[in-house]
Order: C-alpha cells, then sequence, then structure tokens
C-alpha cells in the first residue's frame, strides 16, 4: 500500500491575514493555502477567488465587512478548480465571472476534480457539506471584460496559458495592482498538474509587462513593491522551469514517469523543498510534465482513482 499523499496528512490550521495592496484593494492570504482578493469600487465590491467552501468562504466576507459595507457584486474566479470555485454562494448573488476556456472546464472536468482535490486534501474542504453543487458563471469572456465598480475600471484578462488553460488575471489600473490567480505563487510551490509548461514563461512575461507595483499571487504573501513581485515572477518561472528540464530529458530518451520523478527531485528539492504545498504538488507536477514533453498538449483528467494509480507508480 502506497503511502499517504503528503496533503492528507496536512491538518494544521494556517493564520489568514487581511493586507492592503493598493486604495481600496485587498490580499486575503493564508500562509500558503488559497489566497483570495477584494477591489472596492465607488459602488461595490469585486472578490477574486471564491475559496473551496461556504465555510471558508465566510471567513474572506468577515474581513470584507470590516473595511466596508458595500453590496459584493462581483465575483471573478481566475481558472476552475474546485479549491477556488466551490464557495461561491456564501456571496449571495453576484456576477460570477470566469474565462470562456474556464467554464469549459467545469463541465468537462469540474466534477472530477472536486472529487480529485477532495481526496487528495481533506483540510482545504472545511464545511464541505454546505457546498450547494459545482460553481458556474453567469459571465463569460475570450480574451479581456472590463467592469466598472462605480468609477473604478477593473480589466479581466486572459494573458496565456499557465497554472491551466483558461487563466484569468484581474487589473486595476488606476492603482496598478493585479490580481494573478495561480500563475504567480511566492514562497509556494505551483500546482502545474493541470499546466502548460511551454507557455507559463510568456505569460509571466506578460503580466510583467504591465509592470504592477503589487500582485496578490495565489499562494503566499501578498507582493507590494516591484522588487518582491520581481522577485516572485523569477522565483515562479524558476520553479516551473526546474520542474519541466529534468522531466522531458527523461521523456526525450524513453524513460518512465519513476525515473523522471526522481531526475525533477534531484533539481528541485535543493532549491524549493520548503515551500508550502511543496510535497502535494510534485507527483501531480512531475506527471504532467512528463505528459507534456511527450506531446500530450490537454492535461489528461484527474480523478480520485488516476490520483492514486500515479501515486502509487511513483512509490513503486
Amino acid at each position: 500500500m502506497a503511502k499517504a499523499f503528503a496533503s492528507q496528512g496536512d491538518m494544521t490550521e494556517k493564520k489568514t491575514s487581511f493586507v492592503e495592496i493598493g486604495d481600496g484593494l485587498w490580499a486575503f492570504t493564508a500562509e500558503g493555502d488559497p489566497n483570495s482578493g477584494v477591489i472596492i469600487g465607488d459602488e461595490s465590491v469585486m472578490v477574486i477567488e471564491a475559496q473551496a467552501t461556504p465555510r471558508l468562504a465566510e471567513k474572506v466576507i468577515a474581513e470584507i465587512r470590516k473595511v466596508t459595507d458595500k453590496p459584493i457584486s462581483h465575483l471573478v474566479l481566475t481558472h476552475y478548480h474546485a479549491v477556488r470555485v466551490l464557495g461561491a454562494s456564501a456571496y449571495g448573488a453576484p456576477e460570477i465571472i470566469m474565462s470562456d476556456a474556464a467554464r469549459a472546464m467545469v463541465v468537462e472536468r469540474g466534477q472530477e476534480d472536486w472529487d480529485s482535490e477532495f481526496q487528495r486534501f481533506p483540510r482545504l474542504f472545511e464545511g464541505h457539506e454546505s457546498i450547494p453543487g459545482l460553481t458556474y458563471p453567469t459571465t463569460t469572456f475570450s480574451d479581456s471584460m472590463t467592469v466598472y465598480l462605480g468609477n473604478r475600471r477593473v480589466d479581466i484578462m486572459h494573458l496565456g496559458r499557465a497554472h491551466t488553460a483558461g487563466d484569468a488575471v484581474v487589473w486595476v489600473p488606476d492603482a496598478e495592482v493585479m490580481f494573478t490567480g495561480d500563475i504567480v505563487e511566492y514562497h509556494s510551490a505551483c500546482y502545474c498538474g493541470d499546466g502548460h509548461f511551454a507557455d507559463w514563461g510568456e505569460t509571466l512575461e506578460n503580466i510583467a509587462s504591465f509592470d504592477p507595483v503589487s500582485i496578490a499571487p495565489g499562494r503566499g504573501d501578498a507582493l507590494i513593491g516591484r522588487a518582491k513581485v520581481a522577485a516572485a515572477l523569477e522565483s515562479t518561472l524558476d520553479f516551473v522551469e526546474s520542474t519541466y528540464r529534468p522531466a522531458a530529458r527523461v521523456a526525450a530518451r524513453g524513460g518512465s514517469l519513476k525515473e523522471a520523478w526522481d531526475a525533477v527531485r534531484a533539481e528541485c528539492d535543493p532549491k524549493f523543498s520548503d515551500y508550502a504545498i511543496y510535497e502535494h504538488c510534485l507527483p501531480f507536477n512531475v506527471a504532467r510534465a512528463y505528459d507534456e514533453a511527450r506531446g500530450i498538449d490537454t492535461p489528461r483528467i484527474w480523478t480520485a482513482q488516476r490520483d492514486i494509480e500515479m501515486w502509487e507508480a511513483l512509490q513503486g
């Protein structure tokens, strides 16, 4: 019997923070657990990322209510993963925005992802019994759209594939602040199990081209100041490339998934082993890197059963 996933034993509650990263812009962070973002406009509030359950979403809402009583009118979901979207019902009935590609992934693999993530990381689904079902957007976009929260302009864009094929970022031009979802992480492993390694670097360059003064990343501390933003972009790229390169070398010579696992560990452990959720992400990252290097462009759907089979192969 293979040992349990690292995440199954991670039951320590994380300390949350609510940090202002620009005028009326806030990052809800949780020591490497999924972050959320908040944009306060003249008339209403936009939230980025719903959290995994309504109970966890209530923690975000409680922080919002400490700084504003304006209604929550919009909820942006940067991608389809269960830990980001299943808490949406806690926000009432806002306009829920996703990219077209992200919505298609909810349809194609949303339930499988929910089952898989719940099995892998039960602590992130506190109050899971209150989830009413899959979350679907009420509004979608292909390349970009603009929302006005009163006079405050918010641009929601797809800048390229990275963490998933449908990643969205949220840009607030008056403050030069961006909410990147899991395209950018800070001192946290990138989850690449549904990722696109070959595209990720260009997408990071597209983010950098906005020259944001601050970023709310998908996981890890808020990035306040251009120096910290640059450091996070660099470390995220290093993580992605350090995962893909050794797996691709193994795949090119016809090596096995287990050989790819060993090669990636040899390169990544010395640099990233102290990152949040590193051990949780690593097997899924290696499996996806190995697939992409063998020409599989669309990530294969993770199911609870596939998770177990992959993990047993790596342990064997």
